[in-house]
């Protein structure tokens, strides 16, 4: 079943039969441009390159003497991509508050008193739990990014980078641009090419005219992303026009923003019509994060409007503290309900749609397509197999009239269906269990360094009374 019909896309090359493995299941969904659904089917696996796609009787008799795993009763899809995501230790101890005083009150005063060995700790236990419930790629805007990017070596996951910079004096509490550049020097294409740095701002309002300008400079020397929070409260509108005469979007085309290789904003919540039609066309991603919206009231996005005006656009689960889980299958689901609630008509964000935002459209969305965000030949083995044999996936029906096998992973799947993960044709977790590290001790290590980070806070907040305001300058 697919938007239009079912096809078989294979390799036929000759391969190294010892490196070769093929993975059968129920149902495959490729997520390639036809969205093609193909049932008792087949991938085969070269390294960390698909090699073959397509119903198992071909793809098993096309590489005879492989090793398969015979994977049953799963519907395998690519790997979700977490667009916007920041690792963290504050699970609901930040609650109820609109973003900006959020960010005053518990945020801001935790990044002032934040060490790296927490840093680290919270970016082990996030892409774990990120891992387990089909997470394979996460951008993830964090502090003292090398623990962030070992815990990604080891664990398996793919990470896109970003440093959470403050390049202005009044936000001089968090990683330097010098920090970021170091990322960019020493991690790119780490692990196999499964570790890609972008340059990162908090905030535009992070950072002052040379901190901006040398951010761009980054972007520009290292050919990669320049990525940042924009447009997430309404008040940023009239502190924008306080500050520049303009629209959040206007006002960064003044400031050379889009000089850039790659512009990805997260949230991207009060953009205006001009304002899509300025980003259209450009090399742009926006990350949809609407459980984060929800809980911080910051708004609905129009998502329907950046995807009508051809803005790649991913899904992202934003910050433990912010969501309160990092389950991208609980992302998928909201953010189809959510884009119907907003235009009031039940047939918006289709399930393909929301589908393709959290694989193939976040890839996009990130630059990484090429590689990665679907089924198909020539692209990285990113899997993931969700369990079919449950009452959420009853009935499952791949094909005809009453296929249901898209809206039941919208809308009825959880990230603890999933059997299986793979990154670049390793597997990296199965049947609840990380292939590469206990749980239970990554569980342990964040309890025992949590008294000491909330102490830390709670002293910094005394000392100071009332923090200054986000806006900062």
């Amino acid at each position: 079943m697919s938007r239009s019909t079912t096809r078989n896309t294979r390799d036929t090359r000759v391969r190294d039969t010892e490196r070769m493995r093929i993975l059968t299941a129920d149902h495959l969904v490729t997520m390639n441009a036809a969205c093609d659904v193909i049932a008792d089917a087949a991938v085969a696996v070269d390294g960390s390159t698909i090699v073959e796609v397509g119903p198992a009787a071909t793809v098993l008799k096309n590489h005879p003497g492989a090793p398969v795993d015979e994977l049953g009763q799963v519907v395998l899809m690519p790997g979700l991509v977490n667009a916007h995501h920041h690792s963290g230790m504050l699970r609901g101890t930040a609650e109820h508050l609109p973003v900006w005083e959020w960010l005053r009150l518990h945020i801001d005063p935790m990044h002032r008193v934040l060490r790296a060995d927490e840093a680290e700790a919270s970016a082990w236990l996030c892409y774990a739990e990120g891992i387990l419930s089909g997470t394979t790629t996460v951008a993830d805007m964090w502090r003292y990014m090398d623990g962030a990017a070992r815990a990604a070596e080891t664990l398996g996951n793919r990470l896109v980078s970003v440093n959470y910079t403050g390049a202005h004096p009044d936000h001089d509490y968090f990683d330097t641009l010098d920090d970021n550049e170091r990322m960019l020097r020493e991690w790119s294409g780490a692990a196999g090419g499964r570790i890609t740095p972008f340059v990162g701002l908090e905030h535009p309002f992070y950072a002052d005219d040379a901190g901006r300008a040398r951010a761009i400079a980054l972007a520009r020397h290292y050919d990669t992303g320049l990525y940042t929070h924009l447009s997430e409260g309404e008040v940023e509108l009239a502190e924008f026009d306080r500050r520049y005469g303009a629209r959040p979007i206007h006002a960064l085309e003044k400031l050379g923003w889009f000089e850039a290789p790659r512009a990805f904003f997260a949230h991207a919540v009060w953009l205006d019509q001009s304002e899509i039609d300025a980003l259209a066309g450009r090399t742009v991603g926006i990350s949809h994060n609407p459980v984060s919206n929800m809980k911080l009231a910051s708004g609905m996005a129009p998502v329907a409007d950046f995807l009508a005006a051809g803005i790649p656009v991913g899904l992202g689960t934003d910050g433990e503290k912010e969501n309160n889980n990092l389950d991208m299958f609980e992302e998928l689901k909201t953010a189809s309900l959510l884009g119907k609630l907003r235009t009031m008509d039940a047939a918006a964000m289709d399930s393909w749609d929301v589908l393709e935002m959290a694989t193939i459209g976040g890839a996009r969305a990130l630059g990484l397509d090429a590689s990665i965000g679907s089924i198909e030949p020539g692209k990285q083995a990113d899997l993931i197999a969700v369990r079919a044999d449950t009452p959420r996936m009853t009935p499952l029906i791949g094909d005809g009239p009453y296929a249901n096998i898209h809206h039941n992973l919208v809308h009825a799947v959880r990230g603890s269906d999933v059997a299986m993960t793979m990154v670049a044709g390793a597997e990296i977790a199965r049947d609840g269990a990380l292939t590469n590290a206990d749980l239970a001790s990554l569980i342990d290590r964040v309890r025992a360094l949590v008294p000491g980070l909330f102490a830390r806070r709670t002293a910094y907040l005394e000392s100071v009374g009332d923090p200054q305001g986000a806006f900062g300058g």
